[in-house]
């Protein structure tokens, strides 16, 4: 996102309430990254997201009732939050290739192996709760 905002020269912008917005979605990204966090350390379960085949139980009340990844939406929000401050519209495409990079290379794998670990437990929550939001 720097280089492109370096490299770029157009596409800057500027608005009244920016910097509280980035503000906003700061804090909204801690506040979601730390419930999930503890919700992960409260069930004992491992946060390790390169093998989660070490989970020893499936998460699916408190945040995790609205958005099965809300480590990675937290991510997300950091990332915008960080476009927005360095002014760059095209920072926007660069956030929805990490949305997809994430879809395809990380949380595909990790479902896959959460529906294995976890059958029709994880199937139903699959089909109850929505990936990102």
């Amino acid at each position: 996102m720097y280089l492109l905002t370096e490299l770029l020269p157009v596409g800057y912008f500027e608005f009244f309430g920016r910097k509280f917005l980035i503000k906003a979605l700061l804090f909204l990204a801690v506040v979601i990254s730390s419930i999930a966090l503890i919700q992960f350390y409260l069930a004992r379960t491992t946060i390790n997201a390169k093998d989660p085949s070490k989970s020893s139980s499936l998460v699916s009340n408190g945040i995790y009732k609205f958005s099965r990844n809300p480590m990675y939406l937290s991510l997300l929000l950091i990332l915008l939050a960080w476009g927005l401050w360095l002014g760059n519209a095209f920072n926007v495409l660069l956030a929805a290739g990490f949305v997809s990079y994430m879809n395809a290379f990380q949380i595909q794998p990790e479902e896959s192996a959460l529906t294995i670990l976890f059958g029709k437990e994880y199937q139903h929550y699959f089909i109850k709760v929505r990936r990102w939001f």
